[in-house]
């Protein structure tokens, strides 16, 4: 599916548009594209980032993303899975996830927290964070244009609190970020 301009974009109506976004945010949960994020979905994430960056699940930055990815799946399957079979589906993650943290993304932006801190480990620069995402199977250009909107200290690493708002708020609110 190619991305809308944002002109196309604006003219669906409020809930297609709603729609589309959940179906495009559970779709970068679900690494597997079986229709439910699991436990697997955030290994397979944490696989193909230590792969991208050639780095040992051994190492230290290899053990924290792994722990880190685990966390996140902790944190989601606690807010989103209503029905306690360790899978969140497309309607308990619109339903429970979505809803839940709606009006208080800082709680998604804190289950997220350690993932990402370990993520900005491996991949502290705008360009490698472009890379992250790229492996994680986001467009190139949604990639880079994410990427690229993240501030940077003085030393040209990606600041990780803006990071973490920034994640949060993509994920967690109705508006395109």
């Amino acid at each position: 599916m190619e991305p809308m301009e944002p002109e196309q974009e604006s003219e669906q109506p409020p809930e297609q548009l709603y729609r589309r976004r959940i179906a495009s945010r559970f779709a970068a949960f679900d690494q597997d594209g079986d229709g439910t994020i699991s436990r697997e979905d955030f290994t397979t994430a944490a696989k193909r980032l230590l792969t991208e960056f050639d780095t040992s699940f051994r190492c230290d930055k290899g053990q924290a993303l792994v722990t880190g990815a685990e966390a996140f799946w902790q944190g989601m399957a606690g807010i989103a899975d209503v029905d306690g079979d360790q899978r969140v589906s497309r309607q308990e993650f619109a339903g429970g996830a979505v809803k839940r943290l709606h009006d208080h993304p800082e709680r998604f932006a804190e289950i997220a927290r350690p993932f990402l801190h370990a993520l900005l480990a491996l991949a502290p620069t705008p360009a490698e964070v472009e890379r992250a995402l790229r492996a994680l199977g986001i467009a190139p250009e949604a990639a880079a244009l994410g990427a690229a909107s993240l501030p940077t200290d003085d030393a040209g690493a990606v600041e990780e609190e803006a990071a973490v708002t920034a994640f949060a708020r993509y994920f967690m609110t109705e508006e395109r970020s």
